[in-house]
């Protein structure tokens, strides 16, 4: 679910990692934040806020900061303790799998490619939705028909260079013209909390599903679900379609 890498990544898939069943997202987050709420809303630790979110969750696999509020509405949570940065000069991203032309994109590839832009609501699977919001990139389905995706293909599964989250997308799903490899959020380049310098972005799907920090394109014969998949949530995560935590009754 900050995409909770994920909110779960900036909403997206963020949430700590749990053992077993996991415990409902919202229950977990609502029983141990109630006091971070109540402190958050104290005008004196507001003050500078959004300045210390993304020092404080890139060392805070709990997912807690996710409780803070800040000014672009997001709730920060990553599922590892930290995560390396990218800069324009080492940030990769590869397509490969199932493909007759694998292909390593640098930052600057993806810069020169045709951008698209659309504005929409990013909703997160614990209820929280920045409603509005603009993101720019490369439509998935272009970097796929420039691999040449070969016909046994029927998946993707998205890789992150946080080494430990992952995403699926069955590939009649990546080809819509609403996921794109996002390149820009909010009218800025997407920082590095929010999952830059490349993240995916899934539009009709519940952040979770748009992957931070990522660094591969895999194309597969089968769905392998993703990180949050694993540990129970829907592997189709539709916006009003889907609860996000499959027949998880905590949630």
């Amino acid at each position: 679910m900050g995409t909770v890498n994920p909110e779960p990544s900036d909403a997206d898939p963020e949430s700590p990692e749990e053992q077993g069943r996991p415990l409902g997202r919202r229950l977990f987050l609502g029983t141990l934040g109630l006091g971070a709420l109540g402190l958050a809303a104290a005008p004196v630790l507001q003050r500078g806020l959004d300045g210390i979110l993304g020092a404080v969750s890139g060392a805070d696999p709990t997912g807690l900061t996710g409780l803070l509020p800040n000014g672009g509405g997001f709730r920060y949570y990553s599922v590892t303790a930290s995560v390396p940065h990218r800069s324009a000069a080492d940030y990769r991203l590869t397509v490969d799998g199932l493909v007759d032309r694998p292909t390593t994109y640098t930052l600057a590839d993806l810069h020169a490619l045709p951008q698209n832009r659309m504005v929409r609501d990013v909703q997160c699977v614990t209820g929280w939705r920045v409603p509005h919001t603009p993101f720019e990139g490369v439509r998935l389905s272009r970097l796929l028909d420039a691999a040449g995706v070969r016909g046994s293909a029927k998946a993707l599964r998205f890789t992150c260079f946080d080494g430990a989250y992952t995403e699926s997308l069955t590939l009649e799903q990546a080809r819509r013209p609403d996921v794109m490899v996002a390149l820009r959020m909010q009218d800025k380049d997407i920082g590095h909390d929010h999952g830059g310098p490349v993240r995916l972005y899934v539009a009709p799907m519940y952040f979770y599903k748009s992957a931070k920090w990522l660094s591969g394109i895999t194309v597969t014969d089968e769905v392998r679900p993703g990180y949050w998949e694993d540990r129970g949530y829907d592997v189709d995560a539709w916006v009003g379609r889907s609860n996000g935590r499959g027949d998880d009754p905590t949630t």
